[in-house]
């Protein structure tokens, strides 16, 4: 459902033989890209208690954790599916299942579409159709707008097609009021902003990966240079969106301001350092920008949370 990155892991061969029952279902959990879908959920149950002005009732929160997750999974896994080719020469996704043989195309397409099935009548029954709607939504853009339509035709793939990651917080708002307010669009365009920084910094680390598989991600098509200089134009633009929640909007109070302020100022100190090294021609080390953005928006969101509390 998003293209927030997961940590890249040792590459593994293809696998020939027969699975066992817990390999089977292991490669099948792997489509769902796990790790990606927990820090979906980071930024889910921040934004429903930001909602509700309080913690909402444990039931809600476990249906609508369970229906993003599901939603997630569904566009990951046929993700998955449509990548599989390009999956196969890159060094980032060679360990994918698909990619190893260890699950038939067939069988991936049908169990993305399942999981969507199963996470539409999940959220429709346990909370309400407008967050079931918006989790199809998030489905469809990824899967169609970003796998399909960007992402091996324009180095401005991961700016639009990060919207589907921004998802997560209208569904957990929508899951608590029933409606989406501006508070939720604020958070929702702080990861709009927050992508193109994180995403680019794991495309800087894997560019080659990109270009054998002729992916124009930025730093495939673009100069270090011009690529660094949007890194920090995008997270001064993250920055000053995440601090409209505290001011003007007024929705959360002096404990989500004070750490908006100090993480952002981090966030653009280490934005600033990746695009001082690549002018001088030093070490880049992008991941260290990378790992940052991933700490970054779990405290971020854990100060939206907080806030409602202290």
């Amino acid at each position: 459902m998003t293209t927030l990155a997961a940590h890249p892991g040792p590459t593994a061969p293809a696998v020939t033989g027969p699975l066992g029952p817990r390999d089977r279902v292991g490669a099948y959990i792997a489509l769902t890209k796990p790790r990606i879908i927990e820090l979906l959920l980071v930024t889910t149950v921040p934004t429903m208690i930001l909602a509700a002005r309080g913690l909402p009732s444990l039931w809600l929160i476990l249906a609508t954790l369970v229906g993003g997750s599901l939603a997630a999974g569904s566009a990951n896994a046929l993700n998955c599916w449509y990548d599989r080719d390009i999956d196969s020469v890159m060094h980032r996704t060679e360990r994918r299942p698909l990619a190893r043989h260890v699950v038939p195309p067939r069988n991936a397409l049908v169990f993305g579409l399942v999981l969507g099935v199963l996470a539409t009548v999940e959220l429709a029954l346990t909370t309400n159709l407008l967050s079931a709607l918006l989790a199809d939504a998030a489905i469809a853009f990824y899967v169609v707008v970003y796998t399909m339509l960007l992402k091996r035709r324009t180095s401005q793939n991961i700016v639009w097609g990060g919207a589907a990651g921004c998802m997560p917080v209208l569904i957990g708002w929508s899951a608590v009021t029933n409606s989406v307010s501006w508070a939720a669009v604020v958070l929702f365009a702080v990861i709009f902003f927050w992508t193109p920084p994180h995403f680019w910094a794991l495309a800087i680390r894997f560019r080659d990966d990109y270009a054998s598989a002729g992916v124009p991600m930025l730093p495939v098509v673009a100069t270090p240079a011009a690529v660094s200089i949007r890194i920090v134009i995008y997270s001064y633009v993250m920055v000053a969106t995440s601090l409209l929640l505290a001011w003007p909007l007024g929705a959360s109070g002096a404990v989500y301001g004070g750490s908006a302020v100090v993480l952002g100022a981090v966030f653009l100190r280490e934005a600033h350092l990746l695009h001082r090294r690549v002018r001088r021609g030093d070490d880049v080390s992008p991941m260290r920008l990378f790992h940052w953005s991933i700490t970054y928006l779990s405290l971020l969101f854990l100060a939206v949370a907080l806030d409602q509390f202290l």
